[in-house]
């Protein structure tokens, strides 16, 4: 049976109307997605603070509180030895168990910063779960301390873009670091200390725990060490700056005249 010419023709403008309609819907589809595409793939990652680029040969030592207690008067007398001022950044629950031990920082001249409440995993909460946790934690440094922290140190070191936004949203800075001792993997304090002073330059910010197991053993080799480089050990708060700066791809911190 063949079929009738004008069925055939019909067909075939039904077809190229849709092929028509198909290529219209994808150029629409292209012209509405690639502006929002573009704008996604040039967003600058929200990023805390990992070392300072500054004029001066200053450094900063951190120390994250938030389980044991066993050496943190002993950190405390081994830096007053070298009249040396640090950040420690304390979670919540720690201040709950040891208020005494946060007074005694705060006393001995040593910065107390916030580690977060719960010491819970921030990517994981909404922005509002963030700042009632930095805000509760807060609280507490500040009924010991009479001071409210301005810095914070995200737990287990993670954060993202909302996370970070969050928290600047506070007027606070996130703070990493460039230098990981990592004591807590129970290193001796020749391996502690090697990794410390090998790496610790100006503008660096090295990371210690309160409670692992050789850094008071480690720490004076450390000082020692550093001061011979002829750096001095500032807190954190008098190494970043405050306004007027830029942030790079790694985390290193610029003011903003530089052009960085």
């Amino acid at each position: 049976m063949r079929s009738h010419p004008t069925r055939i023709l019909l067909l075939r403008r039904s077809h190229a109307a849709w092929l028509s309609a198909l290529a219209l819907s994808a150029a629409i589809f292209y012209v509405v997605a690639r502006p929002a595409a573009v704008a996604a793939g040039t967003t600058q990652r929200q990023l805390p603070i990992y070392s300072v680029e500054c004029s001066q040969p200053l450094c900063s030592i951190s120390f994250d509180a938030a389980w044991g207690n066993e050496d943190t008067q002993q950190l405390i007398d081994i830096l007053a030895r070298y009249n040396v001022k640090t950040t420690f950044f304390v979670v919540g629950d720690w201040v709950d168990k040891y208020p005494e031990s946060v007074k005694a920082l705060h006393d001995a001249g040593h910065e107390v910063q916030n580690h977060s409440n719960h010491h819970d995993h921030y990517n994981a909460l909404t922005a509002d779960e963030i700042i009632a946790d930095v805000t509760a934690c807060n609280e507490k440094i500040a009924k010991v301390t009479g001071v409210t922290p301005t810095l914070i140190r995200c737990p287990y070191g993670e954060y993202d873009d909302h996370v970070i936004a969050a928290i600047r949203s506070m007027g606070m800075e996130p703070v990493q670091w460039d230098v990981d001792s990592l004591d807590w993997k129970d290193y001796d304090a020749a391996t502690i200390t090697k990794r410390v002073t090998g790496k610790a330059a100006q503008g660096s910010i090295v990371l210690f725990h309160n409670a692992a197991l050789h850094t008071p053993e480690a720490l004076p080799e450390v000082l020692e060490c550093l001061i011979q480089k002829g750096l001095t050990v500032v807190p954190i708060s008098q190494l970043i700056y405050w306004e007027n700066y830029t942030i790079d791809h790694t985390g290193r911190q610029f003011p903003a005249e530089a052009g960085k």
